[in-house]
């Protein structure tokens, strides 16, 4: 995905994602070269912002296997000292000598600084203070989306559920078009990261022509979360009105590895091509820290769907003509489907014997017929207890 946005992006976030890399790193089969550069391009954003809550914590997690340098340690925390001293100063100042604007951004002033050092608490309380003199709504909506890329970088899905309710509470008072269709990305991330991807896509694709939220991520890593959650959530008439052919999409695709490749492999029935392709996507589903808790919820919902959509051309098909299609060998793909025959994912069985697929989907009028006869049998039994009752 391209960089050349990551200057108007969150620096906070970008060592988040880059925290989230040597964490993992640290766990897998990564070069030492790979894992050298992290390390220094999170020392380096460390020192920056003299984050020494975050140095500590890193310094104690083993298997990063930090050597803590207390003198680095001590000159952080001496700066934080005189800053928080510098601005409560600033603040006292403003409160005798000035007006109520400047008083509220000494007190901002605060609360940023906190963000930026990464104490969390601090920040959440010197940020509740500002709001307490803050009037105008889009200031309020303002301090909400600190609140919520504060959330971003701890992952406190619960700070964040907290503040969009918060948002979108504000807007019913009043509120700009361009904040609102802000706080659309920021929900449709939070649905991304807790799994809800079908609320997340229509979020996403809502957003697509007026995206601004560049703090949170790239316009090329946008359409990336917004063509992995449509895919997974839209029908094919859907998918192809809103995601195949959306202009904004198709300005970008080629851009990014594998996407377009896996988008129209799975909508164009090119199965093979869309396995290979499925492949180069894990890698970036697994090295995204919004995405990675998801990983495997989502290969395993994703190859359902390319199986289904494969079957709901067929009565019946044979394992060999399924296996060739997907390029997969008869053992892993009998293997495949019936874990998800017994989950109930795919409505088909297996002739084991003869080698055969034979799909066995739900009939709506079927089913509906068999509702109402069971209905209509659940009428008469009461009408019946009722008339033994009358009769007494």
């Amino acid at each position: 995905m391209e960089e050349n946005q990551e200057l108007t992006q969150d620096s906070k976030l970008l060592l988040a994602q880059k925290l989230f890399l040597l964490r993992s790193s640290a766990a897998t089969d990564v070069q030492e070269i790979e894992k050298q550069r992290l390390k220094d391009e999170v020392l380096v954003a460390i020192k920056e912002d003299d984050m020494a809550g975050l140095y500590q914590s890193c310094w104690q997690e083993e298997e990063l296997g930090w050597e803590l340098d207390q003198d680095l340690l001590d000159s952080m925390i001496q700066k934080n000292a005189a800053e928080v001293k510098r601005l409560d100063e600033k603040i006292a100042d403003a409160e005798e000598n000035l007006g109520e604007s400047e008083v509220r951004e000494a007190l901002l002033a605060k609360a940023l600084f906190f963000i930026r050092i990464g104490e969390k608490d601090k920040a959440l309380e010197q940020l509740k203070i500002t709001e307490a003199k803050t009037v105008a709504v889009g200031q309020k909506m303002d301090l909400v989306f600190h609140t919520l890329r504060l959330g971003f970088f701890f992952l406190d899905f619960k700070l964040i559920s907290v503040n969009i309710e918060k948002a979108k509470s504000l807007f019913d008072e009043g509120g700009d078009w361009e904040r609102k269709n802000r706080l659309k990305v920021y929900e449709a991330l939070y649905c991304m990261a807790t799994r809800n991807f079908k609320q997340a896509a229509t979020l996403f694709l809502d957003s697509i022509s007026t995206f601004t939220t560049y703090e949170l991520f790239s316009y090329d890593t946008f359409i990336f979360y917004s063509v992995i959650t449509s895919i997974i959530s839209l029908d094919r008439v859907s998918l192809k009105q809103k995601v195949v052919d959306a202009p904004e999409i198709l300005t970008v695709i080629g851009k990014i590895p594998y996407l377009s490749d896996f988008l129209n492999a799975l909508y164009g029935c090119h199965y093979k091509t869309f396995f290979i392709s499925f492949a180069g996507i894990t890698d970036q589903i697994r090295s995204d820290r919004y995405l990675h808790p998801h990983f495997r919820y989502y290969m395993r919902e994703m190859r359902a769907v390319a199986y289904s959509q494969f079957l709901e051309s067929y009565k019946s098909v044979t394992m060999d003509a399924m296996a060739k299609a997907f390029g997969v060998s008869i053992p892993f793909l009998d293997s495949e489907l019936s874990r998800f025959i017994a989950a109930g994912k795919l409505n088909c069985k297996i002739d084991k014997v003869a080698g055969i697929l034979e799909t066995n989907r739900p009939d709506a009028k079927n089913a509906l017929y068999q509702s109402t006869i069971k209905q209509g049998d659940f009428l008469l039994n009461r009408i019946q207890k009722l008339s033994r009752v009358i009769d007494i």
